[in-house]
């Protein structure tokens, strides 16, 4: 029986993908604050992209960061969230899928930037992916429990639900109007599709399981 190349699954293998995908981010980070062309060409610029075809800053922004503190909390984010989601689905499998939701989420906010005129905006880090990473860790662990601000226990799925309402709040509110809400969003949506498809699992499906 043939295999769509959409659900072949590769082999298992565990190489510690999380940790080098952190440590790029890190060296990037380093080496772009010293040369401002490297942010230049690597974040994505609508403008650039679309004028100047430099699609390739569509999968590149989310290798940039614009401060420490920037950097630090979306690795921070991805090294526990990730490192699991990785373990419980195999490096390559786990490559693919943060790369693929980081890049989807770059494709819909450049198209929404273009739809909207914001043709300047400088649109950088690994937040979209990271919010994929979250989401995939909910449907993977649904009963594991994260402790906001050290000491507030919060069931994965809840906080995916509890994420994207601000998420929503912020983008119509206008709330932090220099984060990217709907890059956050759409690391969501297509994680959820992501799973959904190639992996034949429906996370509404397994989080109504958990409330039993």
């Amino acid at each position: 029986m043939n295999i769509s190349i959409i659900h072949k699954k590769f082999p298992y293998t565990f190489k510690n993908m999380t940790l080098i995908l952190i440590g790029i981010n890190i060296v990037v980070f380093f080496i772009s604050s010293t040369n401002s062309n490297m942010v230049y060409y690597g974040s994505m610029i609508p403008i650039l992209v679309m004028r100047e075809h430099y699609y390739w800053q569509l999968l590149t922004y989310m290798f940039f960061h614009s401060s420490i503190s920037h950097l630090f909390f979306n690795m921070l984010g991805l090294f526990f969230f990730g490192s699991q989601v990785e373990k419980r689905i195999g490096s390559w499998e786990f490559l693919l899928f943060y790369l693929l939701t980081g890049l989807l989420a770059g494709v819909f906010s450049y198209a929404v930037y273009i739809w909207s005129g914001n043709y300047m905006v400088i649109l950088m880090g690994a937040s979209g992916a990271v919010f994929a990473v979250l989401l995939a860790f909910a449907v993977f662990f649904p009963f594991a429990r994260i402790f906001v601000f050290g000491f507030i226990p919060i069931q994965a799925p809840v906080l995916v639900v509890i994420y994207t309402a601000i998420e929503i709040f912020s983008q119509l509110s206008g709330v932090n109007s220099n984060v990217a809400h709907l890059t956050h969003l759409a690391g969501f949506g297509f994680a959820y599709l992501y799973i959904l498809i190639r992996m034949g699992i429906n996370p509404i499906d397994v989080w109504k399981r958990t409330r039993r």
